[in-house]
């Protein structure tokens, strides 16, 4: 197997690492594992499926739109699998940073492929052999993370992803109720920046805090998955309350329904959210924990949970920003 590594080149210390994100895209068939590879027409080798960020673009977004591109799967992303990192031959880095992603056996029988420019050809394989037929080593890392999973009963899961609202009208500058305040423009913006990196996840449930800036957080990703916005005042800042109560039974509600749903919020009750959630899976506080707490607007944290456990199980926490300055 050879490396991906490059020889030794000077890079100029201004240069930032090439960001790019995919997926290991895997089915089950007749209870075993088989991982999709694509077959690269230029660059001639094996490798699991990922591209270049595109302006704009949050990872988790990049991911499934290069998935679309190389394979013609539509996919939803399960659990982080981490990233690799490796020197490309003009010297820059490159991190790529990859998700698990299950298809339908039966639809992926039925899928049709026609070569191109990029990618040449699509290859099933079985789980255990996927190490061995891919050219670099640091994708077969990824695919040893994923039989780790997989192997843990931790390959399938579902998602609780909390929102924090876009940058909002400032108090001193509105003078009508504070759940009436309005996103600012940036904050318009910060909002539809996340909307593709939080449907990639396929949530397949919204719940937003009925103030103004929420609701008109949470738009475009309702937009981008076809789904009714439910309110429960339970998440909104008005409501807050010390104990957390009543977040704690909402969240409870949420992870005991087993449906990746999306918590548009406020600042002082993300906590709130995230700890009840760890409470719930029985983890205490890391440093994801914290990270996934401390959101600025127009932040995102998914933390995934296994669905095939009978009580939370907690996965994995990612936190994502809008790529937009704020």
């Amino acid at each position: 197997m050879s490396s991906a590594s490059a020889p030794a080149t000077a890079r100029p210390p201004q240069a930032e690492a090439v960001q790019a994100a995919g997926a290991l895209v895997w089915k089950m068939v007749d209870g075993k594992a088989r991982v999709l590879l694509v077959h690269r027409t230029q660059h001639k080798d094996v490798s699991l499926p990922k591209g270049k960020v595109d302006p704009g673009e949050t990872l988790p977004h990049t991911a499934v739109r290069e998935i679309a591109e190389e394979t013609g799967f539509a996919v939803v992303l399960g659990a982080p699998l981490g990233t690799v990192e490796y020197r490309l031959p003009n010297g820059r880095d490159k991190v790529v940073h990859y998700w698990s992603a299950e298809v339908d056996a039966g639809h992926a029988e039925r899928h049709s492929y026609e070569a191109n420019g990029e990618i040449r050809a699509l290859e099933w394989v079985p789980l255990a052999k996927a190490a061995k037929h891919l050219t670099y080593e640091h994708d077969a890392e990824i695919v040893e993370r994923f039989a780790a999973q997989l192997d843990a009963g931790l390959a399938r899961t579902f998602a609780l992803i909390v929102l924090r609202h876009g940058k909002a009208m400032p108090h001193e500058r509105w003078d009508g109720p504070d759940h009436t305040r309005p996103l600012l423009h940036l904050g318009l913006e910060q909002s539809q920046s996340v909307a593709g990196g939080i449907a990639a996840y396929g949530p397949t449930v919204l719940v937003s805090s009925p103030a103004a800036r929420c609701v008109a957080t949470i738009a475009p990703t309702a937009a981008a998955t076809a789904l009714a916005v439910k309110r429960a005042t339970s998440i909104s800042q008005d409501a807050y309350a010390s104990d957390g109560e009543r977040v704690r039974r909402q969240v409870a509600k949420r992870l005991g329904r087993q449906q990746t749903t999306v918590l548009c919020s406020h600042g002082p009750v993300i906590p709130q959210i995230l700890s009840a959630a760890a409470e719930l899976a029985g983890v205490g506080v890391s440093a994801p924990l914290r990270r996934g707490a401390a959101l600025s607007t127009g932040e995102f944290t998914v933390m995934h949970f296994a669905r095939e456990s009978e009580h939370p199980r907690l996965v994995a926490i990612e936190t994502h920003a809008p790529a937009v300055a704020g």
